[in-house]
């Protein structure tokens, strides 16, 4: 019939949508393999008998269901399952658990579902927050599955269940992406709003053509390209790693590594359109942009400020390869506690603009307050080449180093009681050394030294 062969028209367009693009962005063979799998829930309750313009609703919609499972049998990388409720008891009273799996997922298995929904008779309740629930079950385990649900009803709940939080639970726990509703015979969008993407099919045209909108969606690929906006509006921000995860499950599902293409915008890449996502820019700090819904089947723009400029953290000149890189520093935003990077000296790092804290890690620790990071340029801070102490006693003991300055005595160091002889890196400045032999059970022997360090020089310290 004509309705079967405009289904096979649109299936094998979106499908080399889909081959296009796994081939042209993704690299990993399996990414190239994801399964996309697609339950049916299928509502064969009593209502389903009554009359719905050209014949009875459960006709046309068994009619429609199985032009679209032949239709669909053969696609690459696609499995069927069909879930029936509402068949099994007859109403009233209504069986609120009258809910089965009755084809489980498997390749090629179209002509079992169609045979199966050939047979369905009509006869009990609706209770569709039951058969959402069961449907957790009904997906096996699979780490390169897409899951879909396709649930089609003429009414709404009619049990004590909760439709919106079983389709929640599903999204949340990654089970299954939201769910598609198609609403037969009324409008029941108030209703099934929160339970997934709904379809109206009040007359019977509108049947075919919500099944044509969500058998698209469900195989077809969608391209988006991510501005990375500077201080001034302009996209050029790049190289830096974009994830994408699930909003509701927090599961990970793409990470593009944002790069612009030789007439100098953004690339595009290619996202599943049944998930909400979150994006997580990885500068730093990082950028999250929440709730991000895409358009199936057009090109859509993902914007996110990520101005950024560079902070380079140096030691003076002379000092050597490794008192550079066995220095690190910590980060901060201005004003702020949380650590949001840990960075070497003698390294250049690309921050968002703003102002930070650094907090270096030398003998004794550096605190700089306040540097400003601006848009595409480099920001150099330079710490004094430390010097040495070579700190000799004449027998091991208990003991601490102080560094003194305007703020007085502070501790830096605790002195190791096992060693005679310890060699330190110490930045510039006045010291104090004070001990006590740990053979000596007297306090009045304890020794007070002072010295200077210089930068660049060895200082020896005898005890």
């Amino acid at each position: 019939m004509a309705y079967k062969r405009l289904i096979h028209i649109i299936l094998l367009f979106f499908c080399s949508a889909i081959l296009y693009g796994q081939v042209r962005i993704t690299s990993s063979p399996d990414e190239q393999q994801i399964t996309t799998r697609i339950l049916f829930i299928f509502d064969c309750s009593n209502s389903m008998n009554a009359r719905w313009q050209s014949d009875s609703r459960i006709n046309i919609a068994k009619r429609i269901l199985m032009d679209v499972v032949d239709s669909l049998e053969g696609t690459p990388n696609l499995e069927m399952a069909l879930r029936v409720f509402g068949h099994q008891s007859p109403y009233p009273p209504i069986d609120c658990k009258d809910s089965k799996l009755e084809i489980p997922f498997a390749k090629n298995n179209g002509r079992r579902i169609v045979n199966k929904i050939r047979g369905l008779v009509p006869r009990g309740g609706t209770p569709i927050a039951y058969s959402l629930e069961q449907a957790a079950e009904d997906f096996p385990h699979c780490s390169n599955c897409r899951n879909i649900i396709i649930l089609i009803t003429d009414g709404i709940e009619e049990c004590a269940g909760d439709p919106c939080a079983a389709s929640d639970f599903l999204q949340r726990r990654g089970i299954a992406l939201k769910p598609f509703v198609i609403g037969i015979g009324q409008d029941f969008s108030e209703a099934f709003s929160c339970v997934g993407r709904y379809f109206d099919a009040s007359q019977e045209s509108e049947f075919h053509q919500a099944f044509n909108v969500v058998i698209s969606q469900a195989l077809e690929s969608t391209t988006a390209q991510v501005n990375l906006f500077d201080i001034n509006g302009s996209a050029g921000e790049t190289n830096v790693n974009m994830t994408f995860s699930d909003y509701f499950s927090g599961q990970t599902k793409y990470n593009y590594v944002h790069a612009m293409n030789l007439r100098g915008f953004s690339d595009t890449i290619t996202l599943d359109p049944l998930v909400t996502y979150r994006m997580t820019v990885h500068t730093i700090p990082p950028v999250i942009i929440d709730s991000i819904t895409l358009i199936a089947g057009r090109h859509n723009i993902i914007s996110a400020d990520a101005p950024q400029g560079q902070l380079r953290l140096i030691m003076s000149p002379g000092s050597t390869s490794a008192q550079a890189r066995n220095t690190p520093c910590i980060v901060r935003k201005h004003g702020e506690s949380e650590t949001i990077h840990i960075q070497n000296l003698n390294f250049t790092e690309r921050y968002l603009v703003g102002n930070y804290d650094i907090e270096i890690l030398s003998m004794p620790r550096i605190h700089i307050s306040n540097v400003g990071v601006d848009q595409s340029t480099v920001t150099t801070v330079e710490i004094p080449r430390p010097g040495i102490a070579v700190i000799q006693k004449t027998a091991e003991g208990h003991g601490s180093l102080y560094v003194e300055d305007h703020e007085g005595m502070r501790l830096i160091y605790n002195m190791n009681p096992a060693e005679k002889i310890e060699t330190l890196s110490l930045q510039p400045g006045n010291y104090r050394v004070v001990l006590r032999s740990r053979f000596i059970h007297r306090a009045g022997a304890t020794m007070d030294r002072t010295f200077i360090i210089e930068s660049g020089k060895t200082t020896t310290v005898r005890l």
